[in-house]
């Protein structure tokens, strides 16, 4: 749809599309006037960006250690399995050809039934008796409750803005389901243990929290870094692995060009030696949990961006962290990608400096931060001109026209995977792109149109379109935009319209 989109958006349009997730039937109204009032009131609220158990599928969600037993319990039967199959396969592969005089096929010493104790291979191709399907692994289960969590949280929010934080720092630490098996299962709970309750808090503590979280030492390798001086070092082939070490520098805090070496990066994986995860034996901890493991740890001083950090076990890496969180380069690489996120793809200098001002004064308060974007004028003049997100557009679908079968999150998984942005599946530890040309190719727009014919067609009861539309945009509506959805050739065309209207697709 040809159609400009306004260069002075109307308040709660700002409040709902580039804070929030989009508007609600009735979002609009009861925004009344008073948009930075309705948002400032989303970071009032005790535990607002908390899953409870009263969120529909929270009740379900294990803990990130309960969750990462479980996929090592399943991995070690699937393990199991498939050494049972190979050897089945290898005895039956031995006795397909025999020889003149020798037993045939399924008999063991001329014996009707099993060879050496193991199911013949007839037995093993056997169909299930009970012709079920099969059972999908735990860890796609997991992820699955995780995801309909999300969703359901995401419906429910008010303009969803502190959401939208959720997500912006659930990218920036990201990690990926396609790592292995027990990041798919413990991603969900990742987002919930070491981002969500830090979020409206200080940066420090969410970097703590992420740094140390199973997940995030699964995802890039830390679970496999020894120190070279360390007992275990000594003892083993394996060594020191730099990769969380690098991201915690380069994406996580300081950014690109903020001064830092490679000896920066190799120190300072020195320093977080030790920091792991118990294994299934459970021999360092409960397995699944967080653990320090003083033999792998470097012993020793470390020099890190100048400063020297005295040898402390556990505690050195803390304090390095601590200080990281509070250089000059984090306010501002933070201050620029929240702009970036949530005002301009080039964010106004003037912003930027504000926000990494704020960072700086009150020791990374987020909350402050989250305030203070509320409170720029930058935020309310800028036209809305950024691309929606795959998952801001999928997420302001389901709450203008609601989500579909409850409980099933294979709808909205399968729009986010056909848009390029998959659920907790970044294609690197930088994260999805934050920027418009990212989301914005004839392709990506073609499965937009996609998506918007089957929302509109799943709508059980659709008023009217023009109607609709007054509700979930209002007044910024351009003529072109209501001309075309007035005009449709049905109802179900109408509100398609509408969610591909640049109107709808723009934060």
């Amino acid at each position: 749809m040809a159609a400009s989109v306004s260069a002075s958006p109307d308040p709660a349009l700002i409040a709902l599309n580039r804070f929030g997730l989009g508007a609600r039937p009735g979002d609009m109204d009861r925004i009344a006037g008073d948009a930075r009032g309705y948002l400032k009131a989303e970071l009032r609220q005790a535990d607002i960006a908390m899953i409870e158990p009263d969120d529909q599928a929270g009740d379900d969600l294990p803990g990130s250690t309960t969750a990462i037993e479980t996929s090592m319990a399943a991995n070690f039967q699937r393990k199991l399995e498939r050494d049972r199959q190979a050897a089945t396969n290898a005895q039956s592969a031995g006795s397909a050809q025999p020889a003149m005089g020798q037993a045939q096929p399924g008999m063991a010493n001329g014996q009707p039934g099993m060879a050496n104790g193991q199911p013949g291979a007839a037995e093993a191709a056997m169909p299930n008796a009970q012709g079920n399907k099969p059972v999908p692994p735990v860890e796609a289960r997991l992820f699955q409750a995780e995801a309909q969590a999300r969703f359901d949280k995401a419906l429910k929010v008010n303009a969803g803005f502190v959401e939208r934080l959720v997500c912006f720092w659930s990218n920036h630490f990201c990690v990926s389901v396609a790592k292995d098996p027990l990041v798919r299962a413990s991603a969900g709970a990742f987002e919930r243990e070491a981002i969500r309750p830090f979020v409206l808090g200080r940066f420090s503590d969410m970097l703590q929290a992420v740094e140390r979280h199973p997940a995030m030492l699964s995802y890039l390798d830390n679970r496999e870094s020894v120190g070279p001086g360390s007992r275990a070092g000594k003892n083993r082939k394996r060594g020191l692995n730099e990769n969380l070490a690098r991201e915690i520098l380069e994406l996580h805090t300081l950014g690109v060009g903020s001064g830092y070496t490679q000896a920066d990066v190799t120190s300072f994986a020195r320093v977080l030696t030790g920091w792991t995860m118990a294994g299934r034996e459970g021999r360092l901890g409960e397995p699944g949990s967080f653990v320090f493991n003083a033999n792998a740890h470097e012993p020793g001083d470390a020099v890190l961006l100048g400063k020297t950090y005295p040898a402390g076990g556990m505690g050195q890496a803390e304090a390095a962290l601590n200080d990281i969180a509070r250089q000059p380069a984090t306010a501002h690489h933070i201050a620029t990608k929240l702009a970036r996120h949530f005002i301009a793809d080039d964010p106004p200098p003037a912003a930027v400096d504000r926000l990494a001002k704020v960072f700086a004064r009150t020791d990374g308060d987020l909350r402050a931060l989250a305030a203070t974007l509320i409170d720029m004028p930058e935020s309310w003049s800028a036209p809305l001109l950024k691309m929606r997100s795959p998952y801001d557009y999928v997420a302001a679908i389901m709450r203008a026209v609601g989500q579909g079968p409850k409980k099933d999150p294979r709808q909205p998984l399968g729009w986010l995977a056909a848009l390029g942005e998959p659920l907790w599946q970044p294609p690197g530890p930088n994260g999805f792109a934050d920027q418009t040309d990212a989301w914005a190719s004839p392709e990506g727009m073609k499965i937009r149109l996609d998506i918007a014919w089957q929302a509109a067609r799943q709508i059980t009861d659709i008023g009217n379109p023009s109607e609709m539309l007054d509700a979930l945009i209002g007044p910024s509506t351009s003529a072109d935009t209501r001309r075309a959805i007035a005009q449709a050739e049905s109802k179900q065309q109408g509100v398609a319209l509408l969610m591909m209207a640049p109107e709808f697709q723009r934060r």
